[in-house]
């Protein structure tokens, strides 16, 4: 007999994003700089002393010190994971379930509503504002609705925007449940959640490395909530599901906290020429971003442009389907030389 998958997972698709190969890869918000050569190398000399023999940490004690630390939040209240979306789904696990919702607002990260499906937590929206932010009317949806758990992007993917702390509280303030923040960008600009944390006990905000830190490939986020809500992560959590090696990966990055801010700098200066320069061609409108990459309407159907700039070697994400950002695309700030590859194929596709 052929194995039958759970039946309200048939029609569920697996998240993939088109991956044809191009010389210029500007779809998936990845840091497009290596390791600077201190952090490689102080990350190979950890790797080489790490007794792999052995199961890892699994309080992973020395990294959430860490990142305590960096973050200026109690040691108890900080759980990492494999990457942010292991986080997310932690949190769904623990919170959300059968008989349980969760609150999105749209547009925002698809896989905010896969994890929900997975975990079996029912799925209810409403849509951001036309400038894609957060106002009263999404606090007074989460006191009406009710919803176990809220979930806010911030800055937002694919819309780029941060939301207004204050904006933030009132959900907390509203919601008889967790209220999740995915910082994801923070670090790019915007004002963080994190302030609120001392004085609202239903918010949790989580945050990766793989952006700001150069680390997509190692699979590490973190969350800083209450300690309460960590020991509830715990009940869910697989034994030993952070490894040695991506925990000696997190503890090392941040020693070199320096070296990648000097990163953040860089990229944030090709996503400001990306958005001056699309905002000089005629009929393009680029919106207003806090993250390491631009939402914009190219002015003609999305799918031709998306295919013109391919052509020429760029590859960039479409989200012109998605509601809420009709005829859009998306596309990441890279190195100049990737800047000045899109802006250049771009003029040709739109002359």
């Amino acid at each position: 007999m052929k194995p039958s998958i759970r039946p309200d997972l048939e029609s569920l698709a697996p998240y993939r994003a088109p991956q044809p190969e191009a010389p210029v890869r500007l779809n998936t918000n990845e840091c497009p700089y290596p390791l600077p050569e201190g952090f490689a190398n102080d990350l190979a000399e950890t790797a080489r002393g790490i007794g792999l023999n052995r199961y890892p940490d699994r309080e992973a004690t020395a990294l959430r010190k860490g990142l305590a630390d960096h973050a200026g939040h109690p040691f108890d209240g900080v759980w990492a994971a494999n990457g942010s979306n292991e986080v997310l789904e932690q949190l769904l696990l623990a919170y959300g379930g059968p008989g349980r919702r969760v609150a999105l607002f749209t547009p925002t990260y698809v896989m905010h509503a896969q994890l929900a499906r997975v975990c079996l937590t029912e799925v209810v929206t409403e849509p951001l504002d036309e400038a894609f932010r957060l106002t009263e009317r999404h606090a007074e949806h989460v006191r009406r609705e009710r919803p176990e758990l809220v979930i806010v992007c911030s800055p937002n993917n694919p819309t780029g925007n941060a939301q207004d702390p204050d904006a933030v509280a009132a959900v907390c303030e509203a919601a008889p449940g967790l209220v999740v923040v995915d910082e994801a960008y923070a670090e790019f600009g915007g004002a963080s959640a994190v302030s609120l944390l001392p004085r609202l006990d239903n918010l949790a905000v989580v945050r990766t490395f793989s952006k700001a830190f150069s680390m997509a490939g190692a699979r590490l986020g973190y969350v800083l909530t209450s300690p309460e809500i960590v020991e509830d992560l715990q009940r869910v959590r697989l034994p030993y599901h952070l490894s040695s090696l991506t925990q000696a990966a997190g503890e090392v990055a941040l020693r070199h906290v320096a070296e990648a801010a000097e990163l953040l700098d860089a990229i944030r200066a090709q996503r400001d020429r990306i958005v001056q320069a699309l905002t000089a061609m005629d009929g393009v409108r680029p919106y207003p971003t806090d993250a390491n990459f631009v939402l914009f309407h190219p002015g003609r159907p999305a799918d031709e442009v998306w295919q013109g700039l391919l052509d020429r070697g760029v590859l960039i994400r479409d989200f012109s389907t998605l509601a809420g950002t009709e005829g859009c695309l998306r596309v990441t700030a890279g190195t100049p030389e990737e800047t000045d590859a899109f802006l250049r194929a771009l003029t040709e596709v739109l002359a």
